[in-house]
């Protein structure tokens, strides 16, 4: 996406995504190889019977019942004979092919086998997914789900899932709980802690940080921080916007100020040491669509996670105007599969986005009814 020739300041979305994930340090996370063969054994693939194909429909004395994780050598099938066996065991000596349950007959402690089987019928055999020393996952993968069940597969050390903390404080000497007609509640302290709870993140309200810069610095550096601080506010243009010039007093590398979004151009990402700072802009919607954005890929980067995608596809069901030159977040009801756009005041406008499943991306210039457009789900 290029850089408006009006804001040649303003960084595209994805390359300030990109510049967040890159910056951020992903747990160090090792090569998983297989421990022994997978399977370790020939394993039953159904419930059923062990025997030897050769023998074709030839009735079978039932010698007894493997179940996973018993001992195969409890039994050897000869000429005649049969193992009745559960899904997951190791197949007995002598047997070659696996009949299901449903393809046999039985009475009398003998079975009679109602097809034709061939050997390696319903039988995984070893090695089938990997051989022992076999590279399963290369040093640095996502520790995804499965990963992690892959590792404790082959014995390995397992993370213990932990939700990573997220502090959350609003910005602003105006927000009071009891307010007058020129001041506010703070809205965007309980909205940001929601939603980052619903991101998978362990939450902590803070108290409002300050609008005077000496306090500001004070309440940002002080101990017992989380790894993330989300906050709202403070990084615009205004008088007492001081966050961006705080920082960078107290040595924090800017990873960007300013994106090419509608709303959400003043978004602010930090790293004060090993704490990343999301400077969210104040008005609520802005706020809340950038935290949308970028604290799932802050989150998913330091937990070992893959770069999330959180963008799905669908289609206008009326045509939205976009004048100017960034692209816009258009809150929007879904019905039938269809993207209706809301009325929208702005991003000062909670009532709207409050009333919205979906916002749309829709490009400078606006979009027509029909066309495709990708939208973030309102959590």
């Amino acid at each position: 996406m290029a850089m408006s020739c009006d804001h040649p300041d303003l960084l595209p979305l994805e390359e300030a995504l990109r510049r967040l994930w890159e910056a951020l340090p992903a747990p160090a996370v090792g090569e998983v190889r297989a421990d022994r063969d997978d399977p370790a054994a020939d394993r039953a693939a159904m419930d059923g019977v062990a025997l030897r194909a050769a023998e074709g429909r030839l009735p079978r004395r039932l010698l007894g019942t493997l179940f996973a994780g018993d001992d195969p050598a409890a039994f050897r099938v000869e000429p005649g004979t049969a193992v009745r066996i559960m899904t997951g065991a190791a197949l007995p000596p002598g047997a070659d092919a696996i009949v299901p349950v449903e393809q046999l007959a039985e009475t009398g402690g003998r079975v009679q086998v109602q097809i034709d089987p061939e050997p390696g019928d319903h039988v995984r055999p070893r090695g089938e997914q990997a051989r022992a020393g076999e590279l399963l996952l290369p040093a640095g993968a996502p520790l995804t789900a499965a990963a992690l069940g892959l590792r404790a597969q082959v014995g390995l050390p397992v993370p213990v899932p932990a939700r990573l903390r997220v502090d959350v404080a609003s910005t602003g000497d105006e927000l009071v709980a009891d307010p007058t007609p020129w001041q506010i509640r703070d809205s965007n302290g309980p909205m940001l802690a929601t939603l980052a709870h619903a991101l998978g993140a362990d939450v902590r309200r803070r108290p409002s940080l300050p609008d005077e810069p000496e306090a500001l610095a004070r309440a940002l550096t002080a101990p017992g921080g989380a790894p993330i601080l989300l906050t709202s506010g403070g990084v615009s243009m205004g008088e007492h916007d001081h966050l961006p010039s705080v920082l960078a007093g107290l040595g924090a590398r800017i990873l960007f100020h300013r994106i090419r979004l509608k709303p959400g151009k003043p978004m602010l990402a930090a790293l004060l040491g090993d704490r990343l700072v999301l400077g969210l802009p104040g008005n609520p919607v802005s706020a809340y669509l950038n935290a949308l954005l970028f604290l799932p890929v802050a989150l998913a980067r330091l937990q070992g996670g893959a770069f999330p995608d959180p963008w799905r596809p669908g289609q206008l069901g009326e045509r939205v105007k976009n004048k100017g030159d960034r692209p816009l977040l258009q809150p929007c009801r879904r019905e039938a599969g269809r993207l209706h756009p809301l009325p929208s005041r702005g991003s000062g406008d909670l009532v709207t986005l409050a009333r919205a499943e979906a916002c749309a991306w829709i490009e400078p210039g606006g979009s027509e009814a029909g066309a495709e457009a990708r939208w973030l789900p309102v959590l």
